[in-house]
C-alpha cells in the first residue's frame, strides 16, 4: 500500500480504471453504478469531459434505441436491477436523448409493482420474498427520489421513498450494539434471520456502507419539507455517530460488531463508502461539520490501508470483500464465519468506484 497521502487520486484512480477494464458493459449491473457515479462526480468538478464520455459510451452499448435495456427483466423484482438508473437520468438531463429517459420509466415502473412487505418495505428480490437488505436501498432509493424530483415531484411517492430508509433501518437495528444488520426477514423463512427478530445475525461493513450512500444522496435530493424528512436526518446522524465509535485505524471492518475476533479484516469497498457518506452529509450540513473533520482523517487511512501502487505506476483499491448476501445458498447463513468464508479481492469495482467518490469528496473538503 501507499506510504505517503496522494494528491488527485481520485482521478489517477479513475484513468487506471479506465486503462486497465475499457468499458464496463459485460452485464447490466449495480457494480458498474458505484463506477459510473464516480466518474459523474469527476467531470461535474471539472476533471475533464472523458469521464462523462465513459459513462455515456458505456449505457450507449447496454441502452437499445428504443429504451430497452440489456439483461433487464422487469419481473424478477431485483432492486439491484434499478441501481443503474441514476446514470440513465444523468445522461437525459446531459443529451436529451429519448431512450434513456425510457429506460429510465422501465425501471421506475417496476417500482410501482415492487412486492412489499406487511408495513411497505420492498422485498430485495422476488427471489427473496418478504426481506428487506441494507444494500436494496442504494440500489432503488436514489433513483426513486431523483426521478421524482425530475419529472414530479410527486409528495407521496417522495415519502415513499424516504419511508423505505426508515422502515430497514427500524427493521435491522440491532438494540444491543446500535448497528443496523445486513437484513430483516418478516416471515422468518430463510435459515439466517433470528427467529424472534427476524434479523440477520451480523453487522456487515459494506451493508452499512450501502445504507450510508443512500442516505446522504437521498437527503441531498429529498425536500425539507417531505414528511418523513426529520426522521431520516436523525437516523444519518445517530449512525454516522456510531459508526464513527467503531473505526480501527480509522477505517471499518467486514464485520463491524466483531472486533477482535480472528479472521475480521479492515474491508475497502465498505470504508469508502461510510467515508463518503460522512463526508458528503458534513459538506451539505446534514451532520455536524466534526463529522466532516473525522472523514478526512479516514479518508488519509482508506489511502493508507487500501491504495496500492503496482510497479509500472498504476494505482488500485485492494482488501475488497467481493461479494456477501443471504439465503439462496446453504452457506450463506449470515454468521460470521460465512462473511470470513468470501473472498478478498483487489481491483474489485464496489471499491474502486467507492473510492472515486470518496477522493472526490474529500477533495472538495480540502478545497
Amino acid at each position: 500500500m501507499v506510504r505517503c497521502y496522494v494528491p488527485d487520486s481520485a482521478k489517477k484512480v479513475a484513468d487506471c480504471l479506465i486503462r486497465r477494464e475499457g468499458l464496463l458493459t459485460k452485464h447490466w449491473s449495480y457494480d458498474y453504478s458505484v463506477v459510473w457515479r464516480g466518474m459523474e462526480m469527476l467531470e461535474e468538478m471539472g476533471k475533464g469531459e472523458q469521464y462523462y464520455r465513459y459513462v455515456y459510451d458505456a449505457l450507449d452499448k447496454l441502452i437499445t434505441p428504443d429504451g430497452g435495456i440489456f439483461e433487464y427483466d422487469l419481473d424478477t423484482y431485483n432492486l439491484d436491477n434499478i441501481c443503474n438508473g441514476k446514470q440513465l437520468l444523468y445522461l437525459w438531463k446531459r443529451t436529451g436523448e429519448e431512450r434513456f429517459l425510457k429506460a429510465a420509466r422501465l425501471l421506475r415502473r417496476q417500482l410501482d409493482t415492487q412486492p412489499r412487505t406487511s408495513d411497505g418495505g420492498f422485498w430485495h428480490k422476488k427471489i427473496y420474498p418478504f426481506q428487506m437488505w441494507l444494500d436494496g436501498l442504494h440500489m432503488a432509493a436514489p433513483f426513486y427520489i431523483g426521478y421524482e424530483m425530475m419529472f414530479g415531484p410527486d409528495p407521496s411517492a417522495l415519502e415513499d421513498a424516504a419511508r423505505q430508509l426508515i422502515l430497514v433501518y427500524r427493521h435491522t437495528l440491532d438494540p444491543d450494539t446500535g448497528l443496523p444488520c445486513h437484513a430483516w426477514d418478516e416471515s422468518r423463512s430463510e435459515v439466517w434471520p433470528d427467529p424472534v427478530t427476524g434479523r440477520s445475525a451480523h453487522s456487515w461493513g459494506r451493508a452499512a456502507g450501502w445504507y450510508m450512500v443512500a442516505l446522504a444522496d437521498c437527503l441531498e435530493l429529498l425536500p425539507e419539507d417531505t414528511k418523513v424528512y426529520g426522521e431520516a436526518k436523525d437516523i444519518f446522524n445517530e449512525l454516522s455517530r456510531k459508526l464513527l465509535s467503531v473505526r480501527e485505524d480509522g477505517v471499518w471492518l467486514q464485520v463491524l460488531d466483531c472486533p477482535g475476533r480472528i479472521g475480521n479484516y479492515h474491508e475497502s469497498s465498505g470504508s469508502c463508502m461510510i467515508d463518503y457518506a460522512l463526508l458528503k452529509g458534513a459538506r451539505l450540513g446534514l451532520l455536524p461539520k466534526e463529522f466532516g473533520e473525522e472523514g478526512k482523517e479516514s479518508f488519509l487511512a482508506i489511502q493508507k490501508h487500501f491504495l496500492g501502487q503496482l510497479k509500472n505506476g498504476e494505482y488500485f483499491i485492494a482488501k475488497c470483500c467481493r461479494g456477501a448476501g443471504l439465503g439462496g445458498a446453504s452457506k450463506r447463513d449470515g454468521s460470521y464465519d460465512y462473511y470470513m468464508s468470501e473472498p478478498v479481492t483487489s481491483f474489485d469495482p464496489k471499491a474502486t468506484g467507492a473510492f472515486i467518490q470518496a477522493a472526490c469528496e474529500y477533495e472538495k473538503a480540502v478545497g
